[in-house]
């Protein structure tokens, strides 16, 4: 499948687990609640429980780590029919704090790719999650210098995409998406007209999961890592 990429201007990166590891920091704070919750429910069941109660306040806390905080104290309290400790309730705030606080970890080629694109194209972030937090790790991973904008976005639909794009006067067909979620940073710029490159990373979360059936006929590339993508604009 041949995307012509000549008339791209713009290009933005996803953050989490496109730049730097992050989902496997929620891995881990998943299986110590497992842990600190298992004279409660089995692994499996607090696992399935807890992506419940993602789902079920994704409207009122958001994406990223303070809305995983307060789901996992929620579920504690949910599965202890009340009776959860202080003492647990202490370690999940402090496994929360922990995985805020966790240094930057680029993933390969981050830096080498973010170089010698912005040399010739306008770079942007367009993220989930947080905003203090999304923010704390961009001035901590030393790469905002190489980006024009930074935009934290509450979910990234097709509508998001097309209100961040006329903000910022950009034309769909001369925008460009880097990311490893087929469902928020792929799917949603091949259906308004923009190019996408879907960059995997070794773990996903379930909700952003999509089915072959919903990604067939999407035109698209795979990257094996960000560098590869540097073949495409050569």
């Amino acid at each position: 499948m041949e995307i012509n990429y000549s008339n791209i201007k713009v290009i933005g990166f996803d953050a989490d687990d496109t730049l730097w590891v992050n989902e496997t920091y929620f891995r881990q704070a998943e299986e110590e609640v497992g842990r600190l919750l298992s004279h409660y429910e089995t692994p499996n069941k607090i696992d399935q429980e807890l992506f419940r109660m993602e789902i079920e306040n994704l409207p009122t806390y958001g994406y990223g780590v303070k809305g995983f905080i307060l789901s996992m104290i929620e579920l504690a309290v949910e599965l202890s029919n009340g009776a959860v400790s202080n003492a647990i309730i202490s370690k999940i705030l402090v496994i929360g704090k922990e995985m805020i606080n966790k240094p930057i970890e680029l993933l390969d080629g981050v830096e080498e790719v973010l170089k010698i694109l912005s040399k010739d194209y306008k770079l942007i972030v367009a993220t989930k999650g947080d905003l203090l937090d999304q923010e704390r790790k961009l001035e901590k991973s030393g790469l905002l210098k190489y980006f024009h904008h930074i935009e934290v976005l509450s979910e990234k639909h097709e509508t998001n995409y097309i209100q961040l794009l006329k903000r910022l006067d950009i034309e769909p067909e001369s925008f460009l998406m880097v990311g490893n979620s087929l469902k928020s940073d792929i799917l949603p710029l091949v259906k308004i007209g923009s190019k996408a490159i879907h960059v995997p990373f070794h773990t996903t979360w379930q909700h952003e999961t999509v089915s072959k059936e919903e990604s067939n006929g999407s035109e698209y590339k795979t990257a094996h890592n960000l560098t590869e993508i540097l073949k495409y604009f050569n």
